[in-house]
């Protein structure tokens, strides 16, 4: 947009870790003018124009993810400066095409609640668990005397394993299957 490039990225988000995938999308473009950038996890909201005029960057990008109702998500866009003002009206134009563009282009998890979980089961048990866990995402298995999975399971899953030894390490959100 006159002489301006915009470059947006939408992040799937697990953990409120925002300054490491800001500081990432830095180094990989390093000579960029401005990393603007909106996100929203769980409850929590935030925007920053990163020096372009106030909120004409960061909170446009917020009001199009809210407005598409999306959750645990960080939409940056990087901007190389062109040469030319926009001005303020231009750049919220700018910014909010850029993200919405990227969200046509985009593939949307619907997510659901869920947990982190770590089971701890006999070998015997090992056919009837990866039964009931087949439509889940396991993290980790390790074999030893007793077998322990790290897995991320919904409610539902939750409720079929209360006859095994688990403990939950984190509520989350999960990919729903």
């Amino acid at each position: 947009i006159k002489n301006s490039r915009f470059i947006t990225y939408l992040i799937k988000l697990d953990s409120n870790n925002i300054d490491k995938y800001i500081s990432e999308l830095k180094d990989l473009y390093p000579k960029a003018t401005h990393y603007c950038y909106a996100y929203i996890f769980y409850d929590i909201k935030h925007s920053s124009d990163d020096n372009e005029p106030s909120n004409t960057a960061g909170l446009p990008m917020l009001n199009v993810l809210e407005k598409e109702n999306l959750n645990n998500v960080l939409a940056v866009t990087i901007r190389y400066f062109g040469g030319i003002k926009l001005g303020a009206g231009g750049l919220v134009r700018a910014y909010t095409k850029s993200l919405t563009e990227t969200l046509k282009k985009a593939e949307l998890l619907e997510l659901e609640e869920g947990y982190k979980v770590e089971l701890l089961f006999n070998y015997n048990q090992e056919k009837n668990i990866d039964y009931i866990l087949k439509e889940s995402i396991v993290i980790e298995k390790k074999f030893k005397d007793n077998i322990k999975y790290i897995v991320m399971i919904n409610n539902n899953t939750l409720d079929k394993l209360k006859e095994y030894n688990y403990k939950i390490i984190e509520k989350t959100l999960i990919e729903k299957r």
